[in-house]
């Protein structure tokens, strides 16, 4: 009997010590699995329409940066996978499959063809993977079709209406400007990509503003140069060739075309001995900075791809997060469009710029 009380009291202790070896264990444990619990990883899936876009590339620029800092707010890890759509949809597609595929948390797409969204949006929606559009607006139609998808962007009639105040403040303020003394802006306009909302609302509302100005206008000539540096430098080549001393002012609906242009005018002896054309441009890109403290370009306006870029990273986290993105992002308006506000910039005005 003395026996088995003694193995009794044995196995008690024993007993008692581990389940104390236990306890002190388990607070370090279960710190170790919140920890490793609130470090989820959200990946974001990137689809441009093209990577050697000046524009687009700074947006992607600023959109990663951004999501180094909200990684270091949130303790979350964020990953950016940027593809290359090389402007081309049935690319842009595919890539878009793979994302889902590989079970991506969110995509941030860049349309090659802004009338093809509802090819993607139906591939996400059935995957259930929210999708946040930039850059290049779809339809209404398309943006109505979901209630996880959100636009980011600006309002193009904004700057083309700023190009053409700025185009009128010049031509007020210089008459010699008026080379043929009729009272009329005679013009050329390079254009963006075909289709695409801010080549069109830039186009008409640049020309809209010089008319609310009180403004006559004569256009000599316009054709598209498809946001690219080399077409536009060809395209006013060929004006110069055609039309030489008539034209007065170029428009263009990017500052890569607008520097194409002022390259080809460099080439006919512009911009020495006092020989100046005005040239205004959109995106307030570094090249066209520098034009403009070169005094070459005349004004270009900020389309602001650092506030874009954070407000893309911001709106995938939210929608990640699994958060009510229309109440939690700042500034969306009908349930679904953040718009980022544009802002004029000349040689005077280029150190204000926020």
């Amino acid at each position: 009997m003395k026996k088995i009380i003694t193995l009794i009291a044995t196995a008690a202790i024993t007993a008692s010590m581990m389940v104390g070896c236990g306890k002190s264990a388990s607070p370090t444990d279960a710190n170790s699995t919140d920890k490793a619990a609130s470090k989820k990883e959200i990946k974001v899936g990137v689809a441009l329409y093209k990577f050697d876009d000046t524009f687009i590339s700074t947006v992607r620029q600023a959109l990663e940066k951004r999501a180094e800092e909200k990684g270091k707010e949130s303790g979350d890890k964020i990953t950016i996978n940027a593809v290359d759509g090389q402007g081309q949809q049935a690319t842009q597609n595919d890539q878009v499959d793979t994302f889902i595929t590989q079970k991506y948390d969110v995509i941030a797409v860049n349309m090659v063809d802004r009338t093809a969204a509802s090819v993607i949006i139906d591939k996400a929606k059935k995957a259930n993977i929210p999708v946040v559009f930039f850059n290049r607006e779809p339809v209404k139609e398309d943006m109505a079709k979901w209630d996880k998808m959100f636009y980011v962007g600006a309002k193009a009639e904004e700057s083309g209406t700023m190009q053409g105040q700025i185009i009128a403040d010049y031509w007020k303020k210089h008459p010699e400007a008026d080379k043929n003394k009729d009272g009329k802006i005679q013009y050329v306009m390079l254009e963006g990509e075909p289709g695409h909302q801010d080549a069109i609302l830039r186009t008409k509302h640049s020309i809209k503003a010089l008319e609310d100005a009180g403004i006559k206008v004569e256009k000599l000539a316009s054709d598209t140069a498809n946001w690219q540096r080399a077409q536009g430098q060809e395209k006013m080549a060929a004006w110069l060739s055609s039309f030489n001393n008539k034209i007065e002012v170029v428009f263009a609906n990017n500052d890569d075309m607008a520097l194409g242009a002022i390259e080809a005018l460099k080439a006919a002896g512009y911009f020495k001995d006092g020989k100046f054309l005005p040239v205004v441009g959109v995106d307030a890109t570094a090249p066209a900075l520098d034009s403009l403290k070169a005094g070459q370009m005349l004004g270009t306006v900020l389309n602001d791809a650092k506030n874009q870029g954070n407000a893309i990273l911001d709106t995938a986290y939210s929608l990640a997060k699994g958060e009510d993105t229309a109440k939690t992002i700042k500034g969306i308006t009908d349930g679904k469009y953040l718009w980022v506000p544009y802002q004029p910039v000349t040689k005077e005005t280029m150190d204000k710029i926020k």
